[in-house]
C-alpha cells in the first residue's frame, strides 16, 4: 500500500520535471500572452502600461520580446537561464508594478506571479538534460 502511495509507476527525474515545466509554461506564455500582444500591436500599443517610463510602444515591444521570443527559447531549452531572467524580470514588473503586488481581487497579478515563479525555477535549475543547452555543452 505504501509503495502505491509513492506513485512508483511514474518515473522520477528532475530532468523530466524541468522539461514539463519548460514546455508547459513556455508554450502557454508564448501562445496565450506573447502572440496575442503581437497580433494586437496596433490596437494596444498606445495604451499599453509604461511602468518604467520608456514609452508604451517600447514597453510593449520589450514585453512581446520576452513573452514570445524568450518563451520560445525556454520551450527549446536554448539559452534557458538568460531567457528565464528576461521573463522573471518581465513578470516581476507586471506583478509588482502593474498589478501592485495583488494576488487576488480586482487587478490581480496572480498569473504574473505564477509565471514568474515557474521561470525562477528554470533560472535557477537551467534547462535540464532534455534541452538544447545540454546538447551545446551547458550543464
Amino acid at each position: 500500500m505504501i509503495k502505491f502511495l509513492q506513485f512508483s509507476v511514474i518515473p522520477k527525474g528532475h530532468d523530466l520535471a524541468l522539461l514539463l515545466l519548460r514546455v508547459t509554461f513556455g508554450s502557454t506564455m508564448l501562445v496565450f500572452h506573447g502572440l496575442p500582444k503581437l497580433q494586437g500591436w496596433s490596437r494596444i500599443s498606445a495604451g499599453f502600461h509604461d511602468p518604467l517610463g520608456i514609452g508604451s510602444p517600447v514597453s510593449l515591444g520589450f514585453t512581446i520580446g520576452a513573452e514570445l521570443v524568450m518563451a520560445a527559447l525556454i520551450v527549446l531549452g536554448l539559452f534557458t537561464r538568460f531567457a528565464s531572467l528576461a521573463l522573471v524580470f518581465t513578470m516581476g514588473v507586471a506583478f509588482f508594478i502593474v498589478h501592485e503586488g495583488n494576488l487576488s481581487g480586482e487587478n490581480s497579478g496572480e498569473m504574473a506571479f505564477l509565471y514568474g515563479m515557474a521561470f525562477m525555477v528554470t533560472l535557477v535549475a537551467g534547462g535540464g538534460r532534455f534541452s538544447v543547452d545540454r546538447k551545446l555543452g551547458d550543464t
